[in-house]
C-alpha cells in the first residue's frame, strides 16, 4: 500500500503485537514487513528459491539480499 515510513511503522508495531505467540503467513512486497519473520520464504515466479532468517538470506548474496539492497537500501542512505 501507499502508506509513508512512519505510518508504515505504526502498522508494522500493531501486527508486531497482535502476532505475539502465534503463526502467521504474511504475504509482502515490502521488505521491511518481513524482516523480522522468524522464516522467509522467497518466491520467483512461484518457485521457492530461498528459506530463512533475513540475516541468512542477506548473508547468502541470493535473490532476497539482491532485492534488498535494490529496494531497501537506498532509504536507509538518503
Amino acid at each position: 500500500s501507499a502508506l509513508d515510513e512512519k505510518s508504515q511503522a505504526l502498522v508494522q508495531e500493531a501486527i508486531n503485537n497482535l502476532l505475539q505467540g502465534r503463526t502467521a503467513f504474511i504475504i509482502a512486497h515490502r521488505l521491511s514487513t518481513v524482516r523480522n519473520a522468524d522464516e522467509i520464504l522467497v518466491l520467483d515466479r512461484g518457485v521457492l528459491v530461498e528459506r530463512g532468517s533475513h540475516d541468512d538470506l542477506i548473508r547468502r548474496g541470493g535473490a532476497y539480499a539482491t532485492l534488498y539492497q535494490m529496494v531497501e537500501m537506498p532509504r536507509t542512505v538518503g
